[in-house]
């Protein structure tokens, strides 16, 4: 599936980088198929698509962070296979959802193969597609529209603002209507990397990856 100027570019926000994207395939198991920390990084640039109903949302990845698995501290799957870590052990290329604080959900990918639990926590997006839709789910205050760069700009605004839900846990992202597909890889000069948020064990492990210069990034501002 792809995309022409005429059709797309008018999808972006005022304020961004305004030239048109283009939307391809849907990424390959394979894509998953390697160490996190390589997954992490190739996958900004790539949109997050997901299709309720007649609706598509979609943004472009421009953060994310690595876990790596049993050798993590910081990693859910650190203390091994359970109920709740379970599809991270399984094969790559499934989402892993999890609650965190009490009122957030956390969309993960599975990387490396079956067996060998990494994963790649999807931090913020740039809305592209549905972006009406996005700030009727992540209203603003007093009644006014959520300015576009706060709509995703972190793990849990993301997933408020694309529908995403613990019901997508362990669903396979190379099919269905929660998919990564290709996008438009940032140029190499305006890719950063650096310790990861919120998190208290390998906190200076330089996992955390996102588009400099990006309003969307989550720590931006």
């Amino acid at each position: 599936m792809k995309s022409s100027p005429a059709n797309w570019g008018k999808a972006l926000p005022r304020g961004l980088d305004a030239r048109a994207f283009r939307m391809g395939k849907i990424l390959p198991r394979s894509f998953y198929v390697r160490p996190a920390e390589q997954v992490a990084r190739d996958l900004l640039g790539s949109i997050l698509v997901h299709r309720i109903g007649n609706r598509i949302l979609a943004g472009r990845i421009v953060e994310t962070e690595a876990y790596l698995g049993v050798e993590d501290r910081a990693a859910h799957a650190f203390h091994g296979i359970t109920a709740r870590t379970r599809v991270l052990f399984g094969p790559p290329g499934h989402a892993y959802v999890y609650f965190i604080y009490g009122m957030y959900e956390c969309l993960n990918l599975v990387a490396e193969p079956a067996g060998k639990a990494g994963c790649v926590l999807v931090r913020a997006l740039e809305p592209l597609l549905g972006i009406e839709e996005m700030r009727r789910r992540r209203p603003g205050s007093q009644g006014r529209p959520r300015r576009l760069e706060d709509l995703a700009s972190g793990p849990g605004k993301l997933t408020l603002a694309m529908g995403i839900t613990r019901r997508h846990n362990g669903q396979d992202v190379t099919r269905g209507a929660l998919v990564v597909r290709r996008g438009d890889s940032p140029d190499a000069s305006s890719l950063a990397a650096g310790p990861r948020i919120g998190v208290t064990h390998c906190a200076d492990w330089p996992l955390r990856f996102y588009v400099r210069g990006n309003a969307c990034v989550s720590s931006s501002r």
